[in-house]
């Protein structure tokens, strides 16, 4: 059995960073794509703006964390939370079950 090493957790986290901000840009483009193939989707201008912020934003937060705090299960937990509130928001704004 083998011992996990810090490179080893730095080699993951690096990896899960660009798999997060590849999911940010696709979930970005997703909309944009599918306008242009069906009338379904009719995002306008302040939907892209309002979806990057939210993701964009959310992102920034996690990576902001995941410098300061080293503990990798922390860091997990905490992008994991962030990804909920960030879908909440996502969410409400598309169908609003909130209210």
């Amino acid at each position: 059995m083998t011992a996990i090493t810090n490179d080893d957790l730095n080699q993951l986290w690096k990896a899960l960073r660009i798999l997060g901000w590849s999911a940010v840009a696709l979930i970005l483009l997703a909309p944009a794509v599918a306008m242009q193939l069906t009338d379904e989707v009719n995002w306008t201008a302040s939907d892209f703006v309002f979806a990057g912020i939210l993701l964009i934003g959310g992102a920034a937060v996690i990576e902001v964390v995941a410098w300061k705090v080293r503990n990798p299960v922390v860091r997990i937990g905490f992008a994991l939370f962030i990804i909920t509130i960030v879908a909440l928001v996502w969410i409400e704004g598309a169908v609003g079950i909130f209210h």
